[in-house]
């Protein structure tokens, strides 16, 4: 039987973001990374000589996914840029990635940008999705257009991935296979 797919957003979920740059959450270690994207994204908008981007990653999150029963994929707008900068520093091997054909665009019926593609992408292979951004309109529009099991686990950006987190994720694996 072939293992769901676990499809993964970077910002929020694996690596948290609040309010002050100062207040990493426990546990999570600061890294400086030369993102490609984000050094464009800062050159565009005047910034002559940008820092590589500060990201919070917890040593523990690589090991602990590996461990699920799921076939892991980038599902964020770092793309491949998740294999080259996020994985060696999470103990996690070269995944597949969601290649958007386009990001952070409109929809007509108010859905996140990726739920859609989300849906095609996965091509009727049951998925849990773990992003920050999820909201209820759309997991109901999963649940009506997509023919497989289906989990929308939403993690708070503030704190990033929690056991808890884990845990929902290894159940709602188990309970999908039976």
């Amino acid at each position: 039987m072939t293992r769901p797919l676990l499809l993964l957003d970077v910002d929020g979920p694996l690596a948290p973001y609040v309010g002050s740059p100062y207040r990493r959450p426990d546990g999570y270690l600061t890294h400086r990374v030369p993102v490609r994207s984000w050094r464009e994204r800062q050159l565009a908008s005047g910034i002559r000589n940008p820092r590589p981007l500060r990201v919070w990653l917890h040593p523990e999150h690589g090991p602990a996914l590996l461990a699920l029963p799921y076939d892991l994929v980038w599902a964020t707008t770092w793309k491949d840029e998740a294999n080259q900068h996020l994985a060696p520093l999470l103990g996690l091997p070269e995944l597949p990635y969601v290649d958007w054909p386009s990001m952070h665009h409109g929809d007509p019926e108010g859905l996140h940008w990726k739920t859609r593609h989300l849906v095609a992408w996965a091509a009727g292979r049951p998925f849990a999705w773990v992003d920050d951004e999820i909201q209820p309109r759309d997991t109901a529009w999963i649940a009506a257009h997509h023919p497989a099991p289906a989990l929308t686990l939403t993690v708070d950006h503030r704190y990033g991935l929690r056991p808890g987190d884990f845990a929902a994720l290894a159940d709602w694996a188990e309970r999908s296979r039976s």
